[in-house]
């Protein structure tokens, strides 16, 4: 095998794998709308067939129940060339993506995949579209590696189980029975690699040692048996609307602080030398909230703690979307029968989501106002996810990063404010470890309109994929 070749193979095709991510991007593969089931397996079929080409064998696992099924799963297994000894790697991703809305934001269509220049003092040439850095894009640049090794490397030389699935941007709500159901298979594994998560620079690479946790809630608080002429009403009887805002409002103290009965009693603070070293990264509040339009007075949060630790050591609590009442064009006098509000809990180690979740319940029901009724739903969640800094898998991701990015700088451990469930399912229920090595930017306005990845971020993640493989073959397993 030559890892010198495999990398070559990928320079000479980068066009042709930025076609192929193009494809990928172009089928609307929304978890969370029905109306898109049939695009979801269609780009699930499509990731498989990639796979094939890359010579492992991959089938559609289905998931769910007869009644209630849920997106396919794609799976793949590798048994590795004869003799190899060593890790056997689960490499998980997804294919499916967030919604678009709101459509008129987007400069393109998001299916509609356009590759922009580079900017002068803004992003480097990119790929917009819906998916292409979350997480279509990312996985891309380990299937890349995975056939540059096929086709010039003498085959995969890697033993590798891969799992990419269609819900995680609606709450992985098929994961966790899934992987029970497939343990023994997945049990081969001693390690887990992701692709999903970010880097300070399109120049600086990194490895995620922690993810937040996520407890995502919708309320809805019923008033009268119908909508009411606000008028007639106004001042004489509960509005739903007043009094959500009025009740989510008491969520946090005058320091930013969540307010919910021992929020914080789970919460394991960030050491020292861990405070240190983020500081260390100089990385710049000011510049990152220009990035999105904001000032540097707009760096608030909870009292006591710096920008970047609390993104990545602090819980926080979050009115995603709040809704009642009267919403067309124009105006009308009307006082809703309801009014709902979507609300989310993002965790640190080691907060449980579930007990989050019954604590908030709790709370809103000791604040009912009078006459009215709670309605209470717990969408998803997941727990925090902490990795082991210091095993022979993240040195060998370090390792290729730092080969794939030469005259850069020198790759770095971080934390993110972002949520994979898996991460902690996987060591909660197979006891694997994982290796976050993500290729986005802050800026790549993920789950929002226009989001991006740039073509710098892409071939270095596809560089750094083939390298991590060619770390593996020459590894011995742990096992």
């Amino acid at each position: 095998m030559s890892l010198d070749a495999v990398l070559s193979t990928l320079k000479s095709r980068e066009k042709e794998s930025v076609a192929r991510l193009i494809e990928w991007l172009r089928i609307p593969s929304v978890s969370t709308d029905p109306r898109h089931a049939s695009d979801c397996r269609k780009a699930a079929e499509w990731c498989a067939e990639q796979l094939r080409l890359a010579g492992l064998k991959a089938e559609i696992r289905e998931t769910g129940t007869k009644d209630k099924p849920g997106h396919p799963i794609v799976f793949a297994h590798h048994a590795g060339p004869a003799g190899y000894a060593g890790p056997h790697v689960l490499f998980y991703g997804h294919y499916d993506v967030q919604p678009a809305d709101p459509l008129e934001l987007w400069e393109s269509p998001p299916f509609e995949p356009v590759m922009k220049p580079a900017k002068p003092g803004g992003p480097g040439e990119r790929e917009v579209a819906r998916g292409a850095v979350d997480d279509k894009g990312q996985v891309s640049t380990f299937l890349e590696a995975l056939r540059a090794w096929k086709d010039s490397g003498g085959g995969v030389p890697i033993a590798m189980t891969i799992l990419i699935e269609g819900e995680e941007e609606s709450g992985s709500v098929n994961l966790e029975n899934f992987i029970k159901a497939h343990k023994d298979e997945l049990k081969r594994a001693d390690v887990c690699l992701i692709s999903d998560t970010g880097m300070p620079a399109a120049d600086w690479p990194a490895i995620t040692y922690g993810m937040r946790g996520l407890a995502y809630c919708e309320v809805v608080l019923h008033a009268a048996d119908q909508d009411l002429h606000s008028g007639l009403w106004g001042g004489k009887a509960p509005n739903p609307i007043n009094e959500l805002c009025k009740v989510l409002a008491q969520l946090w103290d005058g320091d930013r602080r969540v307010t919910l009965p021992g929020f914080y009693d789970r919460v394991i603070e960030p050491t020292e030398a861990e405070r240190a070293g983020w500081r260390r990264l100089n990385l710049d509040p000011a510049a990152a909230l220009k990035k999105i339009g904001f000032p540097p007075e707009a760096n608030i949060g909870e009292k006591g703690w710096s920008f970047i630790e609390r993104e990545w050591a602090r819980p926080t609590c979050d009115i995603n979307g709040i809704y009642g009442g009267y919403q067309g064009p124009g105006a009308k006098t009307v006082i809703g029968a309801k009014a709902g509000a979507k609300v989310s809990f993002r965790l640190v180690a080691d907060q449980d989501p579930m007990e989050v979740g019954r604590t908030f319940e709790k709370w809103l029901q000791e604040r009912t106002p009078p006459g009215c009724r709670w309605e209470f739903h717990q969408h998803s969640g997941g727990p925090p996810g902490i990795v082991c800094t210091d095993s022979p898998h993240l040195n060998a991701a370090i390792r290729a990063l730092k080969k794939a990015n030469p005259g850069g700088k020198e790759p770095v451990l971080i934390k993110s404010g972002g949520s994979i469930p898996v991460v902690g399912l996987f060591k909660t229920l197979l006891g694997l470890d994982t290796v976050l090595m993500g290729f986005g930017l802050e800026d790549d306005r993920v789950h929002s309109p226009n989001e991006k990845f740039e073509l710098a971020c892409f071939n270095l993640g596809a560089r750094a994929h083939a390298n991590l493989i060619g770390e593996f073959a020459a590894a011995k397993s742990p096992k």
